[in-house]
């Protein structure tokens, strides 16, 4: 009987497992079975593994192969076993030395030639080995670069199985590929290419302060679309922490092509209005797949035409935006992602689109603007904090040659008020006015006296829900800290309730 043992990852949501590849040769009809509930992709390593080894010049043993993935209760998916089975097969064959225990990990598919494809959440498994103690890590040529955002590790980057044997056999390591790391936030979009609307850039600047959820309303062509792919470029820069988690988010989806590697730019995610719930949110059969949710995480999800938009879907985005998190629960378990994300909602004001103050030529009755709005849920409505109806610029604006100010401009701005809370927040679990927990907003963080009286008319009037006081009570501070207050007074708890109820159409 021969025996061998090596290690590997298996990734639940952003969570490592470690797993034990087992390989038992013994004598008996020549057979292959893989024990450690694995899904189909995972089923038909035996014939990418066979392949592999007999392509590169190496045997098959024609006895019984028994190969377990511990531990055997949790669920296995994916491809990236194939270069383990094969590593502990030889191992276990005694053509290559044996691993020591705990010193390195594998991670990659195998093409039937023995070249080593790429695989998924190569990064959240590099950074679950590391701190299970391992030292090593070998995985696809084309990962090299997201496996190296992890320090304290070597990434033995291979392109084949050859590379891989080579390696074990003489120590020969691999020339690895460069390294092309964004270093910058710099974006190709820019806040000064908007005409005009300078209230609606005074919003987004109040909500990238506080990370307030945004809903743009006004006719086709006004420059709401544009308003909102520039709110990337007026956010801080990421944390080396946010970094990673996002980066490990987009590496599991498998959308790092679309996003430069540790890239400090909050990500832009735009789904299409006729994506479906679980697109959105998150899920599959075999393994479940980060939705768009957590794909905006640390960023903005942009939805355009909102009131188009499936019914259920953006109700979906209701718990989310309350805990910061999706749990997606299917048959092979529960999986939880990160999903703290600015949400920034476009509608048109009717079903024709030509309604708006100035009295345009809009042939739609009331009922028919009122129902086309109720499109959005009233719930839903009630978790955006700031809204915005976006009218088409003057043409004395479309024809001055002055530009607005510019992202980076606001930027700064942006930077230095939340460095202000930064400062107020030193003591807490949350850095975000957006993120104050209703408790310490009526005990801790409250405004002036005459802002809370205002306010509290308001909630006796029933103009305000409770959640609404809360809503307007965390827009207030954003907007003290962007006009130098210590607290909010009465004119920021005043502006924060336009905001807040700015949308007339809505009510």
């Amino acid at each position: 009987m021969a025996l061998a043992l090596t290690s590997s990852i298996s990734l639940t949501g952003l969570i490592g497992n470690l797993i034990g590849v087992e390989v038992d040769i013994s004598d008996g009809l020549p057979g292959y079975i893989l024990l450690g509930l694995p899904d189909a992709a995972l089923n038909e390593s035996k014939e990418r593994v066979r392949a592999a080894l007999v392509n590169s010049g190496e045997s098959w043993p024609n006895k019984k192969v028994t190969v377990s993935l511990s531990p055997a209760w949790l669920p296995k998916s994916g491809s990236a076993f194939d270069l383990p089975i094969a590593i502990t097969l030889l191992m276990a064959q005694g053509q290559i030395p044996k691993d020591e225990p705990g010193r390195c990990i594998y991670l990659g598919e195998l093409s039937l030639d023995g070249q080593v494809r790429e695989v998924r959440g190569v990064l959240p498994a590099v950074l679950a080995a590391k701190k299970n103690g391992f030292t090593k890590a070998v995985v696809p040529f084309k990962n090299f670069a997201e496996a190296k955002c992890v320090s304290g590790i070597e990434v033995i980057a291979i392109q084949s199985l050859r590379d891989a044997l080579n390696y074990l056999r003489h120590g020969e390591v691999p020339d690895p590929p460069e390294l092309y790391l964004a270093t910058d936030s710099d974006y190709f979009l820019d806040l000064c290419d908007v005409a005009g609307q300078v209230g609606a850039r005074r919003a987004l600047e109040i909500a990238a302060i506080g990370g307030h959820h945004l809903l743009l309303i006004g006719p086709p062509g006004t420059g709401k679309t544009m308003l909102a792919e520039r709110i990337p470029s007026i956010l801080p820069p990421l944390s080396d922490e946010s970094i990673l988690e996002v980066t490990a988010i987009h590496s599991i989806a498998g959308t790092l092509l679309d996003r430069e590697l540790l890239s400090k730019l909050p990500p832009f995610v735009s789904p299409h209005h006729t994506t479906t719930a679980p697109a959105m949110i998150g899920g599959g059969v075999h393994a479940i797949r980060p939705g768009a949710t957590s794909l905006a995480h640390q960023g903005v999800l942009f939805i355009d035409e909102a009131p188009e938009c499936a019914r259920g879907v953006l109700d979906s985005l209701r718990q989310p935006l309350e805990s910061g998190s999706v749990t997606i629960s299917r048959s092979v378990g529960s999986v939880t992602y990160p999903a703290r994300f600015m949400l920034v909602l476009a509608a048109n004001p009717c079903p024709c689109g030509r309604f708006s103050g100035r009295g345009r030529s809009c042939t739609c009755t009331q009922v028919a603007i009122r129902r086309y709005l109720q499109r959005l849920s009233g719930p839903l409505l009630d978790r955006i904090d700031i809204r915005v109806f976006v009218d088409s610029p003057s043409r004395i604006e479309m024809a001055s040659d002055e530009l607005g100010e510019s992202s980076t401009t606001v930027r700064n701005r942006v930077i230095s008020a939340r460095a202000t809370a930064d400062e107020r927040f030193k003591d807490c679990d949350w850095k975000l006015n957006s993120q104050i927990p209703p408790s310490q907003l009526r005990k801790r963080f409250r405004a002036e006296k005459s802002g809370m009286n205002f306010l509290h008319t308001e909630l006796d009037s029933e103009r305000l829900s409770a959640r609404g006081f809360h809503k307007v009570l965390r827009i207030s501070w954003s907007i003290a800290d962007s006009n130098g207050n210590t607290i909010p007074s009465r004119g920021d708890v005043e502006t924060a309730f336009r905001l807040r109820e700015g949308m007339e159409l809505l009510s």
